[in-house]
């Protein structure tokens, strides 16, 4: 008993110093990732942030929201269907519980519907995409422009 008893309290050590290497002693962040331009390779390149963002602080660690108005529409339109490493990100990214928000005046004004988004919906969309990040930041998200 006295040796499962020792096994056991190594284990935990163990786990315990895997948890704290998870995240590198950071705190809770949240952070908003704010996507205007059309560039594939940057936008693939902010994804790959937001995941080495991920990894380094550690599940339930984080909230990150993506916030995309004008050009960067484009990166849940055109750059996930002309790439897959882009699509594969995006799936990634949701299912680690990142948003993806999108603008309803980009949408309106450049007559996109929300169906030629890629894996988008109603709750994805908000008013506007500049006023979002300002309101994001109010609430204590820190604003990344990658």
């Amino acid at each position: 008993m006295k040796l499962l008893s020792t096994i056991v309290l190594a284990l935990s050590f163990v786990f315990a110093g895997t948890a704290a290497q998870a995240n590198s002693g950071y705190a809770k962040q949240k952070v908003v990732y704010h996507v205007n331009y059309n560039d594939a390779k940057r936008s693939i390149g902010a994804m790959r942030n937001a995941q080495n963002h991920i990894n380094a602080l550690g599940e339930g660690n984080y909230e990150i929201q993506f916030v995309l108005h004008g050009n960067g529409i484009e990166l849940l339109r055109s750059v996930v269907n002309e790439n897959s490493d882009a699509a594969g990100r995006v799936d990634s990214l949701r299912a680690q519980g990142v948003e993806f928000k999108v603008c309803a005046n980009t949408l309106k004004g450049r007559k996109i519907a929300l169906e030629d988004l890629y894996f988008a919906d109603n709750s994805d969309v908000v008013p506007s995409g500049v006023a979002e990040i300002g309101k994001l930041q109010q609430e204590g998200f820190v604003y990344l422009r990658p």
